[in-house]
């Protein structure tokens, strides 16, 4: 397949962290108590290290499903208005059921990503899409195909070079599932990515440590390491401070 270097430019703008140990002397009665317990902690833990290795299992699956070559199948990039690929994936789906067209589109994905959020000082996992505004499609290219999927309610249009909708790469496709953490055997899922609402030159205060309800501003951003570099006023003087992104909140 040809790859166009305007496709994987369009895609890249808009361009995932038991064990129990016997005690040394007890008497019989507490041995047979613990074993029992040691048994039951013993099958707890590997009914999670079963359940871990299920839902890799399943990534591995699903990856494997994505990357099996269907007969003039390919995967292409489509447009879809903004906040709206969750819906358009739907739609296209219902369209595909409805219409018969299950022997020409195989798979619609909105390619996500975990990434860390830090809001209000709490950090959690949320998923991301990691090319907002684009879904793609495997399908086998026909007039009929076009149609389904062009006419699908929130599809602005295909990525290609003028009005012929181009393919991606085989290898673009596995990047884009390695991202996503699909492919375990070829890389380790990727570490999630903080997300923040801070920036260089932002005020902020100070809601925990030492320094708790000191006012400063925003000098460094570590993303990698979640820190910041802040700087606050002491005894007249600037002094730059490192903290951790939880540790500052917006004024």
């Amino acid at each position: 397949m040809a790859r166009k270097s305007d496709t994987t430019a369009k895609v890249a703008q808009a361009t995932v962290e038991a064990a129990f140990e016997a005690r040394a002397a007890a008497s019989p009665v507490d041995e047979a108590a613990d074993a029992a317990a040691g048994g039951t902690a013993t099958a707890a833990a590997e009914a999670r290290a079963e359940g871990a290795g299920a839902e890799e299992g399943e990534a591995a699956g699903e990856a494997k499903e994505l990357l099996r070559k269907k007969a003039g199948a390919d995967w292409f990039v489509i447009h879809t208005y903004s906040g709206y690929e969750n819906k358009v994936k739907a739609n296209l789906e219902k369209r595909v059921h409805s219409m018969n067209m299950g022997d020409k589109i195989f798979n619609v994905l909105v390619p996500m990503e975990e990434a860390i959020e830090i809001r209000d000082g709490r950090r959690r996992t949320v998923q991301r899409k990691i090319f907002p505004g684009y879904v793609l499609v495997e399908m086998v290219m026909t007039d009929d195909s076009w149609y389904v999927v062009r006419n699908t309610p929130g599809v602005t249009g295909f990525v290609g070079s003028g009005s012929k909708p181009t393919p991606l790469a085989e290898e673009e496709v596995r990047q884009i599932l390695r991202q996503m953490g699909l492919l375990e055997e070829e890389a380790p899922r990727p570490k999630p990515k903080p997300r923040i609402d801070l920036e260089v030159g932002q005020n902020i205060r100070v809601r925990s440590g030492p320094f708790d309800g000191f006012i400063g501003v925003i000098d460094q951003i570590d993303v990698e390491r979640g820190k910041l570099r802040v700087f606050v006023s002491m005894f007249g003087r600037e002094t730059p401070l490192e903290l951790d992104f939880t540790q500052v909140e917006k004024l």
